[in-house]
């Protein structure tokens, strides 16, 4: 009878040892938002674009209005990790899986975006793009209320699987997809003229998704912080762009840069 009861009690603190140690761990990766910030770094981005891109991320994470989203979250962090991509076979991860939930924080990781020397490679595949923010969102310990990939770029996709059965596959998966459309030049022969309708019918998709174009290199960094708040504060602009001309235009041409990279090479 002794024996049994001592068998019972060691189960039991062995029990209570177990969870004392395993419900931390999983509060401290429990967070609001797990957020993929995917960015394209193709040739088709001069150094000047890129310079922009990085400096808007790194503001928008020193904002105190971002530092406010956070803290109104029921649990008043998240987990961000900064990724670049070109072609299918290049993507790296810049700043991995970061909590933040506080100014610290907040700050050291947008200096680390910032101090990160700048580099470029070639084509561009959002699908592998998409794909591995899957990855990275799967690969994480991290319990999160929302999951976004947030994506920007200046072209469609020309390179690897198509992007509507990416896009698709992560939407299954639960997987809220933004993009941030760059389209500062005018479109030339591998470009297409509306990638902001591109990317509205193509490339995002999940509840509460949307675009943020950029139009104008003075709207560079504070589109970017505008979009950064919105997916922390899990809104959507006001008036979401071009809307109505959207609405009615005629349906999208989601292989349209595969075709232009099959033309070009065939010729």
């Amino acid at each position: 009878m002794v024996r049994s009861r001592l068998t019972h009690l060691a189960a039991g603190l062995a029990l209570l040892w177990t969870c004392g140690l395993s419900l931390p761990a999983r509060a401290e990766s429990e967070v609001d938002l797990a957020l993929v910030i995917a960015v394209d770094i193709s040739f088709s981005m001069d150094t000047d674009e890129q310079a922009l891109q990085r400096e808007g991320f790194a503001q928008a994470f020193r904002s105190p209005q971002v530092h406010d989203a956070i803290r109104s979250g029921m649990l008043g962090k998240i987990a961000v990790t900064y990724m670049e991509w070109a072609g299918s076979p290049d993507q790296k991860v810049i700043v991995p899986w970061t909590i933040l939930d506080n100014p610290e924080s907040l700050m050291a990781f947008a200096d680390k975006i910032s101090s990160t020397p700048l580099r470029r490679a070639q084509r561009t595949s959002i699908s592998s793009a998409i794909d591995f923010g899957v990855k990275l969102l799967e690969g994480s310990d991290i319990q999160a209320a929302r999951q976004v990939i947030d994506v920007s770029g200046d072209g469609p996709n020309n390179q690897g699987r198509g992007v509507v059965q990416a896009r698709d596959e992560a939407l299954a998966k639960g997987i809220t997809i933004n993009g941030l459309p760059i389209m500062l030049r005018k479109p030339g022969y591998l470009d297409i003229p509306e990638l902001d309708v591109y990317y509205k019918d193509c490339v995002i998709g999940g509840q509460g998704a949307f675009t943020v174009p950029v139009r104008e290199r003075e709207q560079f960094i504070e589109a970017i912080k505008t979009k950064i708040l919105l997916e922390i504060a899990n809104l959507m602009p006001e008036r979401p762009p071009r809307i109505n001309r959207v609405q009615s235009a005629s349906p999208t041409n989601c292989l349209a840069g595969e075709m232009q990279w099959r033309d070009r090479w065939s010729n």
